[in-house]
């Protein structure tokens, strides 16, 4: 199994720009067939140093990663909405 977690920092850092991105990322939940599991929440503390977005995903294998990187509702979608409100992001991805 893989985990993959990427913490995401917006442009704008309002409480509705957070939900609004949250709810594209959970929106993969069942269109998006490599995920095994899918996590999302959103920041409350809002320190200099926060992420306001983590997203948690697992998969059965690398190649399932690598499928799900090129999958046409997560790019078309989710990246393309993502990387127009997004300022920064961060990811690690391990073995489980």
């Amino acid at each position: 199994m893989i985990k993959h977690i990427v913490c995401f920092k917006l442009k704008d850092r309002s409480k509705e720009s957070c939900e609004k991105a949250a709810e594209i990322f959970r929106s993969m939940e069942g269109k998006v067939p490599q995920i095994k599991s899918i996590q999302v929440g959103v920041d409350f503390l809002h320190s200099q140093r926060s992420y306001d977005i983590i997203l948690e995903t697992t998969f059965e294998s690398t190649e399932a990663l690598k499928d799900y990187q090129n999958d046409s509702y997560h790019c078309d979608v989710v990246k393309k909405y993502i990387h127009s409100v997004q300022e920064a992001s961060i990811s690690v991805d391990y073995e489980m």
